[in-house]
């Protein structure tokens, strides 16, 4: 008899990759279908980066490294985290992991206990709440409207914390939301954290680069409160290296060694390769990352034009990330051939279905009433999608 762990059984499938997958479905039967559905830039690795992955490959890099990565890459991500974040994290206090997933998943099973609490304001990625599941606790989930930019208010969280709240995660530039919270805002939040010196802080930063505002700012700037958060980043997002897969944190000491403790028996440490053309990327000025930046701008100006035009779509104005997050509840009850769009879920699976448009319903992240939308793609492939959607919602009575 095979006999699943209840932890599996109560550990829901990604609704991204499964949107992904009902996409390749289509397409395998001959469907043309557009996927807006999964967040990977559709730009290469630059050139340099994969120049150091060849030259490490010549230079024998083909052996295990230390479980929180090698030491140069450590040191170079520490230089990064000073130079572009104001954070002073050394090497002893960074873990590279198998991408900025691994590190937050083997995260949440180093700090939370059966019964503990996290705060997750929502809207929130997909995996943040099946994480804290996965490690027995109790993901607390604050509601972000899109008329507040989804973005959740220092009363909301200090409302929201008790004795058991173990810890705050979040995510700037936000994914699904594209909403990035400025110093002001995170000053407002610091005062709360203050108040809770055990509580620790998780700043999901990952799409640090695909900030459209002035600055990026990190709450472990905050002299106050900064040995109470462990900052996530990758090279996923800002150097288009997604499947390289290359996570770290820059956390307190003790922190850092519980990571490593993890995940030395989980994967110990990730692909030496991926290791050295990491750390040419974070290296290199980030300037370089600035071209992609501006295209996700444009795209992201190109998509709100378009999207404004539709009857019923409420939309904020997304400051980051390539995603937007329309709150569409205005079709709830509307119906196509005697079928009733009760929910975003129906929602998405008729534009998947009537505009081959394949989308991920908000239900995934916390916000019943909305879509993510991302727009990493070309120009002329989001016109056509958009296009294909209106039609299909003209169709609804």
């Amino acid at each position: 008899m095979n006999t699943l762990s209840d932890r599996i059984l109560n550990l829901e499938e990604s609704q991204t990759i499964a949107m992904a997958r009902q996409s390749r479905e289509l397409i395998d039967q001959g469907i043309d279908v557009i996927s807006l559905s999964l967040g990977e830039p559709d730009f290469n690795t630059p050139d340099f980066i994969k120049e150091a992955a060849k030259k490490a490959i010549d230079d024998n890099f083909s052996h295990y490294t230390p479980v929180p990565g090698l030491g140069e890459l450590r040191n170079a991500i520490s230089k990064k985290f000073k130079r572009d974040n104001k954070l002073n994290y050394a090497a002893d206090q960074i873990v590279a992991s198998t991408g900025a997933k691994q590190t937050l998943a083997q995260l949440m099973l180093a700090i939370v206990n059966p019964g503990d609490e996290v705060i997750v304001p929502a809207p929130y990625w997909v995996s943040y709440f099946q994480m804290v599941k996965m490690a027995e606790g109790i993901p607390v989930v604050i509601e972000a409207t899109v008329e507040a930019d989804f973005k959740v208010t220092a009363d909301q969280v200090e409302r929201a914390i008790t004795p058991k709240t173990k810890a705050f995660l979040f995510s700037t530039p936000c994914n699904p939301t594209g909403s990035v919270y400025n110093r002001k805002e995170l000053a407002e939040l610091v005062k709360v954290f203050e108040k809770h010196p055990d509580l620790i802080i998780i700043s999901d930063e990952i799409y640090e680069h695909i900030n459209f505002q002035e600055e990026h700012v990190s709450i472990g700037q905050f002299d106050s409160i900064k040995n109470q958060v462990v900052t996530v980043n990758g090279v996923s997002k800002g150097f288009a290296m997604t499947g390289w897969r290359v996570g770290y944190l820059g956390a307190p000491k003790w922190l850092a060694a519980a990571c490593t403790k993890m995940q030395g028996q989980i994967t110990s440490a990730t692909c030496a390769i991926a290791q050295k053309a990491t750390e040419a990327a974070v290296l290199a000025d980030p300037k370089c990352t600035e071209k992609m930046r501006d295209a996700f701008l444009r795209r992201r100006d190109l998509m709100i034009g378009k999207l404004s035009e539709i009857k019923g779509l409420k939309l904020s104005i997304p400051q980051g990330a390539f995603y937007i997050f329309p709150d569409v509840s205005y079709y709830f009850g509307k119906s196509f051939n005697g079928k009733i769009i009760a929910n975003a879920n129906d929602f998405c699976m008729y534009l998947l279905n009537q505009a081959n448009v394949a989308t991920v319903t908000g239900e995934a992240f916390g916000a019943p009433n909305c879509m993510r939308i991302s727009y990493a793609a070309e120009d002329q492939t989001l016109i056509k999608a958009v296009d294909r959607i209106k039609k299909a919602l003209d169709k609804l009575a």
